[in-house]
Formats: C-alpha cells, sequence, structure tokens
C-alpha cells in the first residue's frame, strides 16, 4: 500500500491557491497597501492566512537594519541556527512599507506558482 498522503495534500493546496488566487483583486492590495497590519476585510484575511500557512524555508519576512528606521526582506533558510538570506528589495522606511512589500512579493510568486501549475 503507498501512502497517499502528499497526493492528497498536493490536491489541497492546488484547490486552496486558486480559491485565494481569486481573491486577489486590486482592491485587496490597496487595502493591504492601505493599512498591513490591519482591521483586514474578510477576503484579505483569507489571502493572508493562505500566505502564513507555507513552508518555512524560503518563507519572507522583515529584518529591522535599524530599528525604525531602515528595514528589509529576507526569505527564510528552513535551517535551524542559519541566518536569513536577506534579498535586495528595500531599504524600507517603515515596518508598513516593508510589510506590504513582503505582501506583493508573496502574491506575485502566487500567481507564478500557478502559472507554472497551469
Amino acid at each position: 500500500m503507498r501512502d497517499r498522503q502528499l497526493e492528497v495534500y498536493a490536491l489541497f493546496d492546488r484547490r486552496a491557491r486558486e480559491r485565494t488566487l481569486a481573491l486577489v483583486t486590486e482592491d485587496v492590495i490597496a487595502e493591504h497597501g492601505a493599512n498591513p497590519a490591519g482591521p483586514h476585510s474578510d477576503p484579505l484575511q483569507r489571502v493572508l492566512r493562505y500566505m502564513r500557512r507555507a513552508p518555512v524555508p524560503g518563507k519572507y519576512v522583515i529584518v529591522a537594519v535599524r530599528p525604525w528606521r531602515e528595514y528589509r526582506m529576507a526569505a527564510l533558510t528552513g535551517v535551524h541556527g542559519e541566518a536569513p538570506e536577506v534579498l535586495d528589495d528595500g531599504p524600507f522606511a517603515t515596518e508598513e512599507e516593508a510589510m506590504h512589500a513582503v505582501f506583493l512579493r508573496r502574491v506575485a510568486d502566487l500567481r507564478a506558482t500557478a502559472e507554472g501549475a497551469a
């Protein structure tokens, strides 16, 4: 007997990704840009929940290079004790700008993943 757990998860994730992509509209993106920390509408909450459940390796985070003055985007390696890889995006003057940049990067990755799966 083979374990179909990975196959079922891939099917679940594909369907969740499709539903999430349908929610990513210009209005949702603008809402996040206006207030990245929330409160958020139901569609934006659903998009953020999908993004937050991504695996740790490659997940984007915000690094405070100079707290309250300069922020950068980084990608987690998924290896315990290993520093995140700081990306070329930024620098950002506020944490909110960095949060929205991470959101836009995740939206771009979500769209690219969907195109690659099609």
